[in-house]
Order: structure tokens, then sequence, then C-alpha cells
């Protein structure tokens, strides 16, 4: 299968390339050799390249950033991904979208499934989810991927910026109540491969299992690496961000499971095999 990998460079990208590359013939892009937000340039590239699948991968991924740069935003997360689209509605490629669990307004007390309604709070939610809807208007070969709380080896993420802070500060605060599931950008990769080579179009929400708040996920990644540290839990509006954040965002992995496909790891069980690497 000729797979193309768009947005190739980012945490996620680098999995998807190394767990793709086994079995299928991938193409990269990054954002130094393509603009998504150029719908001609879009079209032209995925065009020469003619995959079976394109995996979109690129976004504007700052939450707080979005409140600020919202038409940066929009065009990147909703017109650059209709021009994905349209790009792969002319080779007629399936299309993989990375998108969030920031479309949900965390007001639901139990997991999230596929088909629950969905209603962003920030920019950042509301700019996926307009990609979404782009995707399910022009095409009919697609696997929308909503997840959560990505961490990885090949960028900045929760993980290294907690062990980061412990180096300078003896008492750290952490929110709380927002509650999710942290996913391993190598077990995303290798979840959206079984989709793909299925093929099993529609929307799926993909996270390791089990769920927790951001400070019971520093608890433990402070309990892996053995650091002692004064964690402080803050409510989310002590903590005060720009961008207002669902307080429930746990994805329930529903569609996976009706198509049969096994239960994904354990979140504690991915951070300490990321944290053995690192």
């Amino acid at each position: 299968m000729k797979v193309l990998i768009i947005g190739a460079e980012g945490m996620l990208g680098h999995d998807l390339v190394d767990v793709m590359s086994k079995n299928h013939d991938v193409s990269t892009t990054t954002i130094h050799t393509l603009d998504i937000t150029d719908i001609n340039k879009t079209i032209e590239t995925v065009g020469n390249i003619n995959p079976d699948v394109v995996i979109h991968a690129a976004a504007f991924t700052d939450v707080d950033g979005s409140e600020s740069e919202a038409d940066l935003a929009y065009k990147v997360n909703s017109l650059g991904t209709r021009n994905v689209a349209v790009a792969c509605k002319e080779t007629d490629s399936a299309l993989v979208y990375i998108c969030t669990d920031y479309v949900f307004d965390g007001t639901k007390d139990s997991p999230y499934y596929e088909h629950d309604q969905t209603n962003p709070l920030g920019v950042y939610g509301k700019t996926k989810l307009a990609g979404e809807v782009n995707i399910r208007d022009l095409l009919s070969k697609f696997y929308i991927v909503r997840t959560s709380w990505l961490y990885g080896y090949h960028g900045p993420n929760f993980v290294t910026t907690m062990l980061k802070l412990a180096e300078t500060h003896s008492e750290i605060s952490v929110v709380g109540d927002q509650i999710g599931s942290p996913t391993y950008t190598v077990d995303l990769a290798k979840a959206i491969l079984k989709l793909i080579e299925k093929p099993v179009y529609g929307i799926y929400h993909i996270t390791n299992s089990e769920h927790c708040s951001w400070y019971e996920y520093a608890q433990l990644i402070f309990e892996i690496a053995d650091i002692n540290v004064d964690l402080k839990p803050v409510t989310t509006e002590e903590f005060g961000s720009p961008a207002p954040r669902p307080k429930y965002s746990v994805l329930a992995n529903y569609n996976w499971e009706m198509e049969g496909l096994p239960q994904i790891r354990s979140y504690k069980e991915a951070l300490k095999e990321y944290m053995d690497l690192l």
C-alpha cells in the first residue's frame, strides 16, 4: 500500500513513519515541503504521489495560542484539512485525519462515544471539528481518529515538561480536575496501521486505556522516575489558561472495539515503556 504522511516532522508523524514503513511504501511531507493552506500545492503534491492512503497529521496544535491566533488556527485546521480532503478526492485516496478530545465540552461524566454530540469550548477544538465537517462533506473514504493527551519520543509533551520543571522546582502545581487518557504516539500509530489495513471507514476514538487527572498523571511520572517533588493539585480556575478546556474528556474506544480490534494497553504500561526510553 502506498501511504503519504503529511506532518511527518511532528511527534506522532515520526512514529507513523516508523510503524508504516515496515509494511508499506511511505512518502512524507513536512511543514517545510508542503503548506497545506495552499490548495494548489496540496493538490499537486498529493497528485504526484498518488497514494492509496493519506494520513493527515499536520495541525496548529497550540491550544492556548489558538485563542489569540484564531484565524491562523482556522486556516490550518479547517481550510488546510479541506485542501487535503480535496486532494484526496482527486486521487481517490482514503484520508486519515488526526482529531482531538477537545471537540467535546467535558460536561459528561462517563466516556464519550464516537456518536456523542460534539460541542467544543475553545478555538482549537472548534477549528479541528470544522476540519472533521469538511472531510465528511467531501469524502466517503475516511477515518477520523480522535485521540487525547499525546506524548512521544519525538517532541515536547507533558512528561518532558514535568521532568524539566523538577530540575529547577521543588514544588509544582498541576491541574487536578481535568480527566483524560494519556496516549503514547507509538500505540496510536500502531492502531492507525490496523485501521487502514482493514479497511473500516468512519469515526474512531483511539487512546490508551484507563484515565486519570493531570495531577495523577504527574504523580505517576515522578514515581516512575523516582523523583521527589512536592506536587500541588489546583483547579482549572486556579491554574488559569487562555483557552477553556473540557473537565472530562475520556474517550471510549467504542467503534474500535465493535470492529473486534484488540484493547489498547493501559496508559500506565505505555508510560513506563516510554520513560525507559528517556
